[in-house]
């Protein structure tokens, strides 16, 4: 086989070896979506912080797709076991997946860079200092980009509201900013493209700015020194400003522009709940989270295989027209063969005796060492041909290892 044909075959297995991983963590995404969608609206529904931080679970998804419990639980694995046989057995699976989360990711971060082309392109006005975007499009205030974020307002905002008002509404974007919300949105549309046979991750997207902008109207409201009663008139008269300059037709809105009107009355609600909060242990919580989120990846990484394994296995075979392997039974097998770096040994007197147990003649085959990927699912192994010639009491047979291969290597990377 050519390099270039041995090079699509090893593209071939990278889709199937992680369309495999990332199915077994769309299965549990879809057991987490609707854990999270039951707490936000039972044990956290009036607790704005954790509510957000309940979504924070999600970044894990990613990681779980090598965890040993998906080989080694036997609930687990009779759950299971059909997604791991169909991908292996129909290579045809990895490659759709693999095009599903291409078209998804064009998508999604193709509007991303057209929304940005857009934005760079609006007229630029500067409020103490800072940059702002006006729209010529009746939206709410929103925030968009990463590493260079802007904030955009719709023309009628920048004309009509005096610089306080528009200071409370920028302070509202840059608390988005601050707290990370523009950088969680990006890694949550990575995992709706990763993910993307699950679909609730695009439906409840929804929710998941409603808290995110909950969080930030409580920030801002306790930084402001001011009420939720004066916050809420200055949202209050956004509303009424771009209803009023719509002409009857819905904008969209939310700092990523996908909100509807709804969203913002649903907000005045949650502000005119709103009571001050002890920031000091607002922040221990937020630290606390994210030290526990840290310190489960370790454990995951511990419960799961590694990238690749090294294979102790011994295997016999014959070869009669097709390989074929007679014994697979490693312990029973490594009494009587070991191997190291360059030689196999083998016990002449225990093996013959094996081989005659079990009817074997003809070309024998010894199969040991070498590495896999996943308990059935891909890797290499070393071989070697028995002399049976020899009449040692230790037979010593040289072989030359493959592992060095180019081809094998690029798998231990995958």
């Amino acid at each position: 086989m050519s390099d270039w044909l041995r090079f699509v075959s090893l593209l071939d297995f990278g889709a199937t070896y992680y369309t495999t991983q990332l199915m077994r963590c769309a299965i549990i995404s879809l057991l987490l979506t609707g854990i999270v969608m039951l707490l936000r609206k039972t044990v956290f529904l009036e607790k704005t912080f954790f509510r957000g931080m309940l979504w924070l679970l999600f970044l894990l998804l990613p990681f779980l797709g090598r965890l040993r419990l998906f080989y080694e639980n036997m609930a687990v694995w009779r759950a299971t076991w059909w997604l791991t046989y169909g991908i292996m057995n129909w290579r045809w699976a990895g490659r759709i997946y693999m095009a599903g989360i291409i078209v998804s990711a064009i998508c999604i971060f193709g509007r991303r860079l057209r929304f940005r082309r857009e934005t760079d392109a609006m007229e630029k006005i500067f409020l103490n200092n800072m940059r702002i975007c006006v729209a010529d499009m009746n939206v709410t205030p929103f925030t968009a980009g990463l590493l260079r974020p802007v904030v955009v307002i719709p023309k009628v905002m920048a004309e009509r509201y005096g610089r306080e008002e528009l200071w409370t509404v920028l302070q509202h974007e840059r608390t988005h900013i601050r707290l990370g919300h523009l950088w969680f949105g990006f890694a949550w549309d990575i995992l709706r493209c990763l993910l993307w046979v699950n679909p609730f991750l695009t439906v409840f997207q929804k929710q998941l700015r409603a808290d995110m902008e909950d969080i930030c109207d409580r920030v801002c409201i306790q930084n402001s020194g001011g009420t939720a009663h004066e916050y809420g008139l200055i949202l209050l008269k956004t509303l009424k400003l771009l209803r009023f300059e719509s002409e009857g037709t819905p904008p969209s809105v939310t700092y990523a522009g996908e909100r509807e009107f709804a969203d913002i009355k649903r907000r005045m609600e949650k502000i005119a709940e709103f009571r001050t909060y002890k920031k000091r242990r607002c922040k221990g919580m937020a630290v606390t989270v994210f030290l526990l989120m840290a310190a489960m990846l370790p454990v995951i990484q511990l419960h799961s295989y590694a990238r690749y394994s090294e294979n102790r296995d011994i295997m016999v075979g014959v070869y009669d027209g097709e390989p074929q392997i007679v014994s697979s039974d490693t312990q029973e097998l490594s009494h009587m063969i070991s191997f190291d770096d360059r030689y196999v040994y083998v016990e002449r007197e225990k093996f013959e005796k094996f081989l005659e147990k079990n009817d074997l003649d003809g070309e024998i085959w010894i199969v040991f060492g070498g590495f896999y990927k996943l308990p059935g699912l891909g890797g290499a192994a070393e071989a070697c041909i028995y002399e049976n010639s020899s009449q040692d009491r230790i037979v010593q047979i040289s072989y030359e290892s493959i592992m060095d291969d180019w081809y094998l290597e690029l798998m231990k990377v995958l």
